[in-house]
């Protein structure tokens, strides 16, 4: 059974929602200004590092349903000429209530509940959310479902979502089976990547993770959130 021979898994351009602090979860918003020149500038980044100086390589690209991430994606692609496949497994972590609300809303109405999300001990369940395991696990099976349509000739470029990324990332390597807190990982900044390589072992579901919250050059600049 064959399987990519790399995976690179994208978080989305800034939104609105991002720069108001703003939970966002299943709410479908298109990247703000900021976010499409994030977007831009990561998709050079991606075709620079990871295409153009092997061209003999094929690249398989694969979004979530909601907009930010295929206009992200389509960042990535159109250049190439690449067909964006969509795939709502990689959609983000639900919020169920908490959706749409500001975070210092959230911290004032529900400090107890606010607190407990803020140190993953899980007060956001108690309105709807979906556990951090669900989505991981979701997330996981759509990878390694993708790197096995890939192919070894192929690398697979997955657009998403940072607390999808988060929680498929440490299920991938069953972090959450030692620390069920999911606190293993930090966030993903906008239009920042995960890099994931093969193990070099049978098992095609062993993966070695080479990058994380890894950007652009200039995301490490104050141009990042105010380009000029």
């Amino acid at each position: 059974m064959g399987r990519a021979r790399s995976i690179t898994l994208t978080r989305h351009g800034r939104t609105s929602y991002n720069a108001a602090h703003r939970i966002q979860g299943w709410v479908d918003i298109p990247l703000d200004t900021v976010g499409l020149w994030q977007a831009k500038q990561t998709g050079e980044a991606l075709r620079r590092l990871y295409v153009d100086h092997d061209g003999g390589r094929r690249q398989l690209v694969v979004a979530s349903d909601l907009r930010r991430t295929q206009q992200t994606a389509h960042a990535f692609a159109d250049p190439l000429g690449l067909e964006v496949h969509v795939d709502e497994r990689f959609r983000e972590r639900h919020f169920g209530e908490w959706e749409g609300r500001p975070v210092d809303e959230l911290a004032r109405d529900y400090p107890e509940d606010f607190r407990s999300w803020q140190l993953k001990q899980g007060g956001e369940l108690k309105y709807g959310a979906e556990p951090r395991i669900h989505a991981g696990t979701r997330g996981v099976e759509a990878l390694l479902d993708w790197a096995q349509r890939a192919g070894d000739d192929t690398d697979l470029f997955v657009f998403s979502h940072g607390a999808l990324i988060e929680c498929a990332v440490q299920v991938l390597f069953g972090m959450q089976k030692a620390y069920p807190d999911f606190v293993s990982l930090t966030s993903m900044n906008n239009a920042h990547w995960a890099r994931l390589l093969p193990a070099r072992l049978e098992d095609p579901s062993r993966w070695v993770l080479r990058d994380y919250n890894h950007g652009p050059a200039v995301a490490d600049t104050d141009l990042w959130e105010n380009p000029r």
